[in-house]
């Protein structure tokens, strides 16, 4: 298997929940995009970044709204697009990116969860942060530390 897509297939395999087969299938796609670059161009990011959230839209039939990661990644990725579209490099991009994944998190705490097992609670999951959410929230921020150090 290819080492660009190593990453997605370990955490489809051996990632329990549903967050395994998510992110595993996030990073196969973001993989994809990546494949045999040895660097990446600010739009490569950008384009791995939407392939793995529509991975994961495709994977979990989920949307933002639905209190899921999606309500992280979504505003992050259009913040990302929008940011580097006018001009602002990756580092700016993102650093806006991860403020508008992070509203994301705090909007998941306003609506009741239709998907995963938070759907099970109904009513209750009013008031909670998503974890997928909060979990994305973190990857993203983690990107951006590395960015701030190289």
């Amino acid at each position: 298997r290819s080492s660009d897509l190593g990453v997605g297939m370990e955490l489809v395999s051996t990632v329990g929940g549903a967050s395994g087969p998510l992110y595993g299938t996030a990073f196969m796609k973001a993989g994809n995009v990546c494949k045999g670059k040895y660097e990446l161009t600010d739009a490569d990011f950008a384009a791995a970044l939407e392939a793995a959230v529509n991975g994961i839209q495709m994977r979990g039939k989920a949307v933002a709204g639905e209190k899921t990661m999606l309500d992280a990644l979504c505003p992050a990725l259009e913040t990302l697009k929008s940011e580097l579209d006018g001009g602002k490099n990756l580092t700016e991009a993102l650093s806006a990116a991860v403020d508008a994944a992070a509203d994301g998190v705090e909007y998941t705490k306003t609506i009741i969860a239709t998907k995963g097992r938070a759907s099970y609670l109904k009513e209750r999951s009013l008031g909670h942060q998503d974890p997928g959410a909060t979990s994305s929230l973190y990857m993203l921020q983690s990107a951006l530390d590395v960015l701030r150090r190289a």
